[in-house]
């Protein structure tokens, strides 16, 4: 960009505030005029001057990410789903916080220096007070989603960008973030980059959703659309209800649905007040689970279909005494059988989880379509589980559902396990012969677990039937025509093995038409809600869990994944007495918190117990405002009788990050605590 035009525009914008000289060529429209008249005459910028970005020194931006990391975790999902149908096109995502501090980036590896050359990095300040009207800064000056196009930018260094930028809102409806797309020296139209600004701008809203449910999951939550189809789904409209009934949280689509003038204008109301419904109707679905009601507003008489998510996540109150007290009831949970089903679908195995949201809805948009699907995942985190809930998910669902282990299976045995064989066709071969899996699967589905440890020469035979749509027995000589949905999964590293030699790249690509991870249990942010789940499941009695072995369950970073939990939760089940699970009823590993040496600490929720508890004082590392931080999280644990949840919501962080604190003060869950705090 020549100093010519930087000077133009400097030139040009000054002209336009001050009414001074010819504006800018080609005109601006309202709302950039206003954000250009706010940074000279509130902010007193100079578009001419040259300015060394604003970044938050490490420490500070630590502790921003540490504050806003259940939505950095949510927005990550949804910012990579994004990034996939934008990729290419030279965009960086940007996620910020309310001031415009940039906590996240979704960017190509190979543009990274120009952006940074731009000042578009983690830790910069965007705001408008920062930087002049761009994407961000504007977006939270207007408090709407806000698109600036080249030579909208305030300052003249910022002419070769264009920014999209949409406003991410709490269940309050309080602005809390920014979604930013930004590019660099792209000559796109402006009318080209709306199309940006409306993926932003929906991804900013499924992120608001997920925030949502993830924040509503204390209470009972009303979810409602004029389609039947889209109830529990992220469009959908959701309400979430205290125990009478009241509307303590409303999203920006039941704002919508209702002709509401703001979130805040529902919250208040009874539920009753705003559909032909009352107690007995919500108690009736709330028993039926997945039920839709059919139901009309009170206001216009419009038609809806309603589901009841019942509480997820109403922490149990944790006892700070001995186990030989007898526990209040408030510090137990009692769990009532759920029986079990033959598969759990994709909204249950999803649950409230931001990654599982996502695969879910990827999933299903893909259910019906013949885009091979690619699992991956650590070894017990539900692979199996996640492909037999896509296939009854489908219009194959009346159809075989085949699933083959490819590590499980004997390398000798393989071939003919998988492609079948005419009789005779080998020593030990049955005289009938056999079908083979892949014959069994047609018309249905083929679950290929474990795909990595197939090998070479059997994924040469595969890669032409997934081609081909036909298989030749062993012993055979003619083909026979299959119709297949192929789903495979792996816990390996497939693109690493591609290097090795050690997996095909044209059966990689041929099996990979969507790739969805599955995140470990321990990453999951409803590990509560599967731990009641799992032992509602394995359950055929009503149960009674104690608060500190509900504690340790939770606190457990589970390297087991989802498999481990089951096991746990059933060997609990075997043992105990009474139908009540107590914190001796679980193996010493989660009674001790999972504690490993320190360079084989699990992450993410690991409560280890300290041998040596610092005083009140000094703190940990003898900071003052370490010991100042640990102070005001035991009075905030005191206040709320030790349920974690609201003790995090009082400190408005997630439970994640107070269970981190916790762990770093020395600050135990249950009978192990020897802080001597008083609980008078």
């Amino acid at each position: 960009m020549g100093d010519t035009a930087l000077v133009q525009h400097a030139r040009g914008v000054m002209g336009l505030v001050n009414g001074l000289g010819a504006p800018p060529r080609g005109g601006v429209n309202d709302a950039v005029r206003v954000s250009w008249e706010r940074c000279v005459n509130a902010y007193q910028l100079d578009p001419a001057r040259p300015h060394a970005p604003d970044i938050v020194d490490g420490a500070n931006l630590k502790d921003l990410q540490t504050r806003h990391d259940e939505l950095v975790d949510i927005a990550r999902a949804e910012m990579d789903t994004l990034y996939d149908q934008i990729s290419g096109s030279g965009y960086a995502l940007l996620l910020t916080d309310a001031k415009g501090v940039i906590l996240s980036e979704k960017v190509d590896p190979t543009l990274t220096r120009m952006f940074r050359g731009a000042g578009l990095i983690v830790g910069a300040n965007w705001s408008e007070q920062s930087e002049g009207t761009n994407g961000i800064g504007t977006c939270i000056a207007e408090a709407r989603p806000v698109m600036i196009h080249r030579a909208d930018h305030f300052r003249a260094r910022h002419i070769a960008l264009s920014c999209s930028g949409s406003p991410i809102r709490d269940p309050q409806g309080d602005m809390i973030a920014v979604l930013d797309a930004s590019v660099v020296g792209s000559h796109d139209t402006r009318s080209s980059q709306m199309h940006t600004m409306a993926l932003v701008n929906t991804s900013a809203r499924l992120i608001e959703k997920c925030l949502f449910l993830r924040r509503s999951q204390p209470f009972r939550v009303l979810r409602f659309h004029s389609r039947p189809e889209f109830v529990n789904l992220l469009h959908d409209a959701a309400l979430a209800l205290a125990e009478d009934g009241t509307v303590v949280a409303a999203d920006d689509m039941a704002v919508s649905l209702l002709s509401a003038q703001s979130r805040r204008a529902l919250v208040g109301s009874r539920f009753s007040d705003l559909f032909e419904i009352d107690d007995s109707d919500l108690r009736q679905l709330e028993s039926a689970r997945h039920a839709l009601f059919p139901v009309r507003d009170r206001r216009y008489g419009r038609r809806y279909f309603l589901s009841l998510v019942p509480p997820q996540n109403s922490t149990p109150y944790i006892s700070a005494q001995p186990l030989r007290r007898v526990a209040a009831a408030s510090e137990s949970v009692r769990i009532e059988p759920l029986g079990k089903p033959e598969a759990m679908t994709l909204s249950e195995l999803a649950g409230d989880d931001p990654m599982m949201l996502r695969n879910t809805r990827s999933a299903s948009r893909v259910a019906n379509s013949p885009v091979p699907i690619l699992i991956q995942g650590p070894t017990g985190s539900g692979k199996e589980a996640f492909s037999k809930a896509l296939h009854l998910a489908s219009e194959r669902a009346s159809q075989t559902f085949v699933a083959v282990n490819c590590g499980a299976i004997p390398e000798s045995l393989i071939e003919a396990e998988l492609f079948g064989y005419k009789g005779g066709a080998f020593t030990g071969a049955r005289k009938e012969g056999s079908r083979g899996r892949i014959l069994q699967a047609s018309g249905g589905t083929l679950f290929l677990d474990e795909i990595g440890d197939m090998p070479l020469n059997l994924q040469t035979r595969l890669l032409r039937v997934l081609e081909e749509q036909e298989v030749v027995p062993l012993g055979g000589d003619t083909a026979i025509k299959v119709d297949l949905r192929v789903i495979s999964a792996s816990h390996r590293p497939l693109r690493e093995m591609i290097q090795r030699g050690e997996f095909r790249e044209d059966l990689y690509y041929r099996l990979n038409g969507i790739t969805l991870e599955l995140p470990a249990l321990r990453q999951r942010g409803d590990i509560e809600r599967l731990v009641r789940r799992f032992i509602a499941m394995e359950t055929d009695r009503p149960v009674t869990i104690d608060g500190d072995a509900f504690a340790c369950l939770l606190a457990y970073p589970w390297p087991g994944n989802i498999r481990e939990l089951r096991n746990v939760v059933r060997t609990a089940l075997a043992i105990c007495d009474g139908d009540v699970i107590r914190r001796e009823d679980l193996p010493s590993e989660l009674r001790n918190g999972g504690d490993k040496p320190a360079a084989a600490a699990p992450v993410a929720n690991n409560l280890p117990a300290a041998p040596a508890l610092p005083t009140e004082t000094t703190g940990a590392s003898g900071n003052p405002l370490e010991a100042a931080e640990r102070k005001a999280i035991l009075q905030a644990i005191e206040q709320n009788r030790w349920n974690m949840t609201l003790t995090a919501r009082a400190l408005a962080m997630s439970r994640n990050t107070l269970y981190r604190k916790l762990a770093r003060h020395g600050i135990a869950v249950g009978d192990q605590r020897g802080d001597k705090v008083s609980r008078h």
